[in-house]
């Protein structure tokens, strides 16, 4: 899965951490105005926004004008229901989703489900690592890959019994990762 290449911009971007890679392409997209505004959801409560400035290279006047950090998410459910918070206390509606390749589909089945009048782009991003070897052949990525398709499924079912039965369930912030 390759980034898309973006014709038009969207209103904001929103990343979910997990690496430096994802922070640095959603900054990146930023700065190429490809939305007004942008998101890093599941920052840990540890790190400092000075911190990150440092790690993605971008200037201060960036992150005071255009950046927020949202430090509750702990799960992909959790960074669909701060995601979902931002979106519509800012009435955005057409959003860039920045993650690992593997994850935007999860990413994007909780955050559709979620906001249905939100159009969501998937911006895929590949550790830099995995990128320069064969990742079929390594252990540790068919296992991440194994649990990310049963995440996927767990979701899969649980927005769809929830669609099916009618009990809000959907939105379960309990659910683990």
């Amino acid at each position: 899965m390759q980034p898309p290449v973006l014709s038009e911009p969207a209103e904001a971007i929103v990343v979910l951490t997990g690496g430096q890679s994802r922070v640095k392409a959603g900054i990146n997209l930023l700065k190429e105005k490809r939305g007004k505004r942008l998101l890093i959801s599941g920052v840990h409560p540890s790190t400092n926004e000075e911190a990150l400035q440092r790690a993605t290279h971008a200037d201060k006047s960036l992150f005071a004008c255009c950046i927020d950090l949202d430090r509750t998410a702990l799960n992909t459910v959790g960074n669909a229901a701060e995601s979902e918070r931002w979106i519509r206390a800012n009435d955005y509606h057409r959003v860039i989703v920045v993650t690992n390749n593997y994850h935007i589909p999860r990413s994007i089945l909780e955050m559709s489900s979620r906001m249905k009048d939100v159009e969501f782009i998937p911006y895929p991003v590949v550790n830099g690592e995995k990128r320069e070897q064969s990742w079929v052949a390594e252990g540790d990525t068919l296992r991440v890959l194994f649990t990310e398709y049963v995440k996927y499924l767990g979701a899969v079912v649980r927005l769809g019994s929830a669609s099916f039965y009618g009990n809000g369930a959907s939105h379960g912030g309990d659910m683990r990762e």
